[in-house]
């Protein structure tokens, strides 16, 4: 699996006005109802019915929000990187400034985990997060987050 297969280039974005973890998720739902073709409502709703079970900050300023879909077909992916940092409620207590959100259908057990892992060791580079943090250009980003996998992989 590669990150380019679940993140598409439209899909990565900068957010200059997110105050709250409520007000991320309700951003990374416009851009996934945007790139997904579903309801930003209701991919609000499984996002917070996820984050529930407990917070999906994993530390160091990242957080990997996720949810199960049942109107998609794989896995899919929104990347957010924040202008300002956010109280996500993180293992580390750390604010927030990048969040990937992964989507995957209800059936998805295997991939959905592997797309966690895949995200979850890339974001856990503190080199890829230092290049994130430094070029705030969504192209960028994708660039910086597609090409962090490969190397990784080699």
């Amino acid at each position: 699996m590669e990150l380019s297969s679940i993140l598409k280039p439209e899909a990565v974005r900068v957010l200059s006005a997110a105050s709250s973890k409520k007000r991320l998720f309700q951003e990374i739902g416009e851009v996934a109802s945007a790139t997904l073709g579903l309801e930003a409502q209701s991919i609000v709703d499984c996002l917070l019915e996820r984050e529930s079970l407990g917070p999906t900050g994993v530390g160091h300023g990242v957080a990997l929000p996720h949810a199960r879909l049942p109107e998609i077909a794989g896995v899919s992916g929104v990347f957010v990187m924040l202008e300002k940092p956010i109280d996500f409620g993180s293992v580390d207590r750390q604010p927030v400034d990048i969040a990937f959100s992964l989507f995957a259908p209800e059936e998805a057990g295997a991939d959905h985990l592997k797309a966690l892992a895949l995200v979850s060791r890339t974001l856990r580079d503190s080199s890829v997060c230092a290049k994130l943090r430094a070029n705030p250009d969504p192209v960028k980003l994708y660039a910086i987050l597609t090409e962090a996998q490969s190397m990784q992989a080699a």
